[in-house]
């Protein structure tokens, strides 16, 4: 994995990109020495969705098993939003 400033990504953009895309790099932009932002080849970002979307599912079945285990704490959406309203 490499790691470029934001400078050094403004200079060097088209670089950042071939070593991504030919190389199978990782590329991380970096502000101030903090990670703010990284280039990845579309099969690793096709991978993280993958991962993503396979979180999601578990947490849905996760969430309908509680349901079905006690469908007294349900609420509605507009209980939701309410809820979430009063807390920002």
């Amino acid at each position: 994995m490499t790691t470029l400033s934001i400078a050094e990504a403004r200079n060097g953009l088209a670089e950042a990109i071939n070593r991504v895309s030919y190389g199978g790099e990782r590329v991380v932009f970096a502000r101030r020495g903090k990670p703010v932002a990284a280039l990845v080849s579309p099969e690793d970002l096709a991978l993280l969705q993958r991962i993503e979307d396979g979180e999601d599912i578990r947490a849905a079945r996760k969430s309908l098993r509680e349901y079905e285990r006690n469908p007294s704490n349900a609420i509605t959406l507009d209980e939701y939003v309410r809820t979430r309203g009063a807390r920002k």
